[in-house]
């Protein structure tokens, strides 16, 4: 069994080699792998080689972006491939036209409309966060107590910064 190091991701029903970097704190998934599964296509590798060649010569950096791990194949060997973390990949993703991918670039530009209307008025932010909680199934008593830890911890963070203490040798 894999650990949360490496593991396989699905996305719809096709698997996704990642790969967890502790230090960093992020994830990192195969452009091969999502490339194959976005574009159905019979050579994915190839198809990566020349999406990163259009890309590098529109001048994008996110093939630079991009780094070489070692990820476990289906034959069980290591190989060397090329691997982003979510940002870069999200970014990858839009930038392949395939009928495929369009699910996953309106729902992109979905979330990007949200997170505008949220900076315009944070109360949005809170009310989406209320119903993720209640669709995640946990109960309207604990989405309260939660939302409402979340405000206190906030104040005492704020309250701390307005009032340091002074050290002795301060005064």
């Amino acid at each position: 069994m894999k650990s949360k190091k490496e593991a396989i991701a699905l996305f719809q029903g096709s698997q996704i080699r990642r790969h967890w970097d502790a230090d960093k704190e992020l994830w990192y998934f195969s452009v091969i792998d999502v490339v194959r599964v976005l574009t159905d296509s019979v050579d994915a590798r190839k198809y990566w080689n020349k999406l990163a060649e259009r890309l590098r010569k529109e001048g994008s950096e996110l093939v630079t972006k991009c780094h070489q791990l070692k990820l476990q194949s289906s034959d069980g060997k290591y190989y060397i491939t090329d691997a982003a973390d979510t940002e870069t990949m999200l970014r990858l993703i839009q930038s392949i036209p395939s009928p495929n991918a369009e699910p996953f670039k309106l729902w992109l530009a979905q979330v990007g409309y949200e997170r505008l209307e949220e900076t315009a008025d944070p109360e949005l932010a809170i009310s989406r966060a209320l119903k993720t909680y209640l669709k995640k199934g946990y109960s309207p008593d604990w989405v309260n107590q939660r939302l409402k830890s979340i405000e206190i911890r906030k104040a005492w963070a704020t309250l701390a910064k307005i009032s340091k203490p002074k050290l002795a040798n301060e005064c």
